[in-house]
């Protein structure tokens, strides 16, 4: 660990990520593969599969309506298959006592069917979808990374990606259960509300390793990741950056034998580290017709459209549904001040008036009622984070067009 002091003049921000190997990942993973087992076997599934991970024990709870007919056995398998793809396999450099074994889970299924009287709001004789429940959900942009997304949760991303996918080439040294945070130093406030940071002032990396290895070994390791990961280098440098790796000392005993994991409770996470407010509701679990889901990646669809077409440096757009009704109860575009051509209201009536955003909409846009391993898979984007990944469809700028005319 390092110790190096704050320069004088700094305006600080933080976000931090967990791996899929964290329990409440495991959690969301779980329960993703399950809804896209449910979706591509029958597109018109209904699922709210929440998962709750604590030492050898899965839970799998929840609602589901769909004509894929799934066993015991055919969830018990979906939970330990996750868990295998996620890095808990049998690593014979882990004890039974230190990490999660999928041989030794035992899985409990406790689904039931969705309530008809949702259902009838949901799917209408019109052909129309109702919202799968109320809520509210906010998307977010900045033009801080070149995916218009925060450079703290950008950034300590990356770390988690390099320092995961060498656990998982490498489990006689590392184990998948990590953890990272980036401190950005905006160097003053009007900096971050510029969306202008300045440098990386702090990174924190824990992960878990073999009882074999000593504290210095791991430390040592990991920070040739952090060098080798691909921060910029305008903003990172190692002799100015205060880091901590695995600052309690030696980390073994990890996993869901040492930490409970449950859908949901990572939506900071899964969203854009804490640089925009965040909707009521998780996305993991739940099919496309949940708006806590789709909605979301609606709203950052067109945050990401009026920043990226230079309408505005930020923007959140915030939408909401009442359960059972198609039309959004509300649209309003927040750019912070930072609007360019038109402001925050003529960008909230431009939204409403070209982009329907309704769940029928949002799901034929994005196409969220077929997953697959050659467009997207639920489970893979519970894994990486529900937006923020280019290769979303819900991220692309496909109507760049359209924002631009109206600078």
């Amino acid at each position: 660990m390092e110790n190096k002091q704050h320069n004088k003049n700094h305006y600080l921000f933080t976000s931090e990520v967990v791996s899929p190997g964290h329990p409440d990942k495991c959690a969301d993973i779980i329960a993703d593969s399950i809804v896209d087992k449910l979706i591509i076997g029958d597109a018109k599934s209904r699922v709210a599969s929440e998962v709750f991970v604590a030492g050898k024990h899965v839970v799998i709870g929840g609602e589901v309506t769909s004509a894929t007919t799934l066993t015991t056995d055919e969830y018990k398998q979906i939970a330990i298959d996750a868990l295998e793809k996620i890095g808990y396999h049998d690593n014979e450099f882990f004890t039974d006592e230190e990490c999660l074994k999928p041989q030794n889970v035992e899985v409990q299924v406790l689904l039931n069917r969705q309530s008809p009287d949702i259902n009838q709001g949901v799917d209408q004789e019109d052909g129309e979808t109702g919202a799968g429940d109320q809520g509210i959900m906010f998307g977010y942009a900045d033009h801080e990374t070149e995916n218009y997304m925060p450079s703290a949760i950008t950034y300590a991303r990356m770390l988690m990606q390099k320092v995961y996918d060498y656990a998982l080439a490498n489990p006689n040294e590392l184990g998948v259960d990590i953890k990272t945070q980036v401190t950005m130093d905006y160097g003053c406030k009007e900096n971050f509300e510029k969306s202008q940071p300045q440098k990386i002032d702090t990174i924190v990396v824990s992960a878990p390793c073999v009882s074999s290895m000593n504290i210095g070994t791991v430390r040592t390791l990991i920070q040739k990741l952090i060098d080798e990961t691909g921060l910029p280098s305008e903003l990172y440098n190692k002799d100015e950056c205060i880091i901590h790796i695995n600052p309690t000392g030696k980390y073994v005993s990890h996993s869901s034998l040492h930490d409970s994991g449950l859908t949901g409770r990572k939506l900071i996470v899964d969203s854009f580290g804490g640089y925009s407010p965040i909707g009521g509701g998780a996305q993991s679990s739940k099919d496309y017709t949940k708006v806590d889901r789709s909605g979301l990646y609606a709203a950052r669809y067109i945050a990401k459209h009026i920043v990226a077409a230079g309408l505005a440096t930020k923007a959140v757009v915030q939408i909401s549904y009442a359960i059972g009704v198609a039309k959004p109860t509300s649209v309003a575009v927040d750019t912070y001040g930072t609007y360019t051509s038109l402001n925050d209201d003529a960008l909230s009536t431009f939204v409403e008036e070209n982009f329907s955003l309704t769940p029928n909409w949002i799901t034929k846009k994005f196409n969220l009622d077929h997953p697959s391993a050659d467009t997207f898979l639920y489970a893979d984007v519970a894994a990486r984070g529900q937006v923020g990944q280019p290769d979303y469809p819900w991220e692309k700028l496909d109507e760049l067009e359209k924002f631009q005319e109206l600078r």
